[in-house]
């Protein structure tokens, strides 16, 4: 699929709509029957495809006698209309908050799949802007994901959420203060990342295909939050 169907699959559209709205722009003014021998689909699809089109304001006609000529209109009108769908969502949102609100479970858990998820777990941390407590770390997020890493560590000081976290001996990464950074033996090496920020509890699993869990739980964050500590006292420094 080329780029400009895939975004316009991306933002809505059906496929017989994607092949009648190319085939305007491609084409120019022209009858229903045209459009639909251009596009390769029946004319009640045609048509159907042309009537959404119109309703979305990407597609216009002018009457010649009794016959509808269509055209497409600019390409711009493309992005009215993303703006359109993005306002009509910031309308509803306010209801969303409050039906997400009520609906919470105390005991929320996610699961997330991949390079993806990994971000979507970072972005998480970053979103919530509360400090964080970190222990598992060792250099994974550098590796995997390089120019990502970078992103992350700025984003972490543009909204001053302090990191505190536990690697083992001789383990520190980039992504580590040295001055909030504390040791434990070598020996203790896992795969798995453990992230306390907020009433959260975030485990990244660096396996070939990483894979992610949020538990959205404020007992046991802070039952979390008080093993860290206590690890942290018993931690080396420097």
């Amino acid at each position: 699929m080329a780029k400009v169907e895939m975004v316009l699959e991306n933002l809505g559209f059906s496929p017989n709509e994607i092949k009648v709205y190319l085939a305007l722009n491609d084409q120019g003014t022209c009858k229903a029957g045209k459009v639909a021998k251009i596009a390769k689909i029946d004319r009640s699809s045609c048509y159907n495809s042309l009537k959404n089109l119109l309703q979305k304001g990407l597609v216009s006609y002018v009457l010649m006698g009794q016959v509808k000529w269509f055209q497409a209109t600019g390409p711009k009108r493309l992005l009215d209309y993303v703006r359109e769908q993005e306002n009509d969502v910031k309308e509803i949102l306010p209801q969303l908050h409050a039906r997400h609100k009520a609906a919470k479970i105390s005991g929320q858990v996610r699961l997330f799949k991949g390079i993806k998820g990994v971000k979507t777990i970072l972005q998480d941390i970053i979103r919530t802007e509360e400090n964080n407590l970190v222990f598992g770390n060792e250099s994974q997020l550098e590796e995997n994901m390089p120019t990502f890493q970078k992103q992350f560590v700025r984003q972490l000081k543009e909204k001053k959420i302090f990191v505190k976290e536990i690697v083992r001996s001789g383990r520190g990464s980039k992504t580590s203060n040295p001055k909030q950074t504390r040791y434990v033996p070598k020996s203790l090496e896992s795969p798995v990342v453990t992230n306390i920020y907020g009433d959260k509890i975030a485990l990244i699993i660096w396996t070939d295909e990483p894979e992610g869990i949020i538990i959205e739980n404020k007992a046991a964050a802070d039952a979390y939050r008080s093993y860290f500590e206590f690890m942290w006292k018993h931690a080396k420094k420097k």
